[in-house]
Formats: structure tokens, sequence, C-alpha cells
């Protein structure tokens, strides 16, 4: 997922059961679902359980909403605080909105996550620029290395047009090294 796609998840978009990320307002204005690797499931439920108790020390100092889309602002007044609604990984600040007259939790901002991926590239010795797109590309590429047809990277991806997904295609051309002769299959 891209970026901001992952900061912008709220409490909702987890499905732990399936194991699905539903990804509101992608790149295109458009709802889309990708996976939640089982690897990661704990780490994100003990986040979670940080997150929660915040929320409950935000409601209880008479604070607790995070932004919603205008039409259900208006539309259910209180579900700005409501747990379900809140960010997956929500700013360590409250910020005052002007406009409503209220301080609410923002999401993480992007530039945290680039500085600490930037930082742990630099402590890693890796001598390319590197940032948290790369990781999205990294994924394409080893679905695609380890078999996945084409349309289903696109669909996790989040691509209108396939040959978007298809520019992950020239890193997997390895020449005749690569490739095993059907000769050498028996």
């Amino acid at each position: 997922m891209r970026l901001l796609d992952g900061l912008r998840l709220r409490v909702q978009d987890v499905d732990f059961e399936s194991g699905e990320l539903l990804i509101r307002h992608g790149k295109g204005g458009r709802d889309r679902r990708t996976m939640l690797p089982k690897s990661l499931v704990p780490q994100l439920q003990d986040h979670l359980v940080h997150v929660r108790q915040q929320h409950i020390n935000d409601l209880a100092g008479g604070y607790g909403s995070v932004y919603l889309p205008s039409a259900l602002e208006r539309k259910y007044p209180n579900a700005n605080r409501q747990w379900h609604w809140q960010f997956v990984f929500p700013s360590a600040r409250r910020s005052y909105v002007e406009s409503c007259d209220e301080w609410r939790r923002h999401h993480l901002h992007e530039s945290a996550i680039q500085k600490a991926v930037k930082l742990a590239v630099r402590k890693s010795g890796i001598n390319k620029k590197i940032g948290p797109h790369t990781f999205r590309h990294c994924f394409a590429t080893h679905l695609l290395e380890d078999g996945y047809d084409i349309r289903t990277v696109q669909e996790l991806l989040g691509h209108k047009d396939v040959r978007t997904t298809m520019i992950y295609t020239h890193v997997l051309n390895k020449g005749g090294k690569g490739v095993r002769s059907p000769l050498d299959n028996k």
C-alpha cells in the first residue's frame, strides 16, 4: 500500500479474521482491499492495545475525536469519538482544529515515516536512495517472482491499468541465466 494509505487506516479497516486491510479513498478515490500479513498480526494487535488506551485517556480528558469525511461528520456527529473510527497510527500530539473549535488527534504525519526509513537505511549502510515507496515496489516484485499473476498484483496494488503494474516485470528480466530450459524439467 502507499504510505498515506497506511497512515489513514482506521481501526475498523483492519480485519484480523479475514487477514485483510480496507484501503478507503486510495489513489483515484477508490476503495480496495489488500492483504494483512499473518506475521504482523500479533504486533499490530499489541499496538492497537496501546492506541486504545491512548484513546481512552483522550476521552477521559475531554478529547478523543478524529476527522471524519464531512458527510459522515454531519450524519453522525458523535462518531468521531468512537473507537472504530480512530486512526491505527495516531499522532503523538493532538491538534487544534479551528473550523470546529476542537482538539483532535490526527494520524502520524508521513514525514515521520520518511525520516524513520531514511535513518534505518543510513544505519544499515545501504548506499541507495530508498524511501517508504520502495517497499511497495519490493512487494510487487516479490509477488511476481513468486509466480502470482499480474492481475492479482494489479488488484492488490490498486492500479487502474495493468500497464502500470507491468512496469514491475522489467525487474524480473533475468536473461538466459534466469530461465530454465524445458528440457531440464525431466
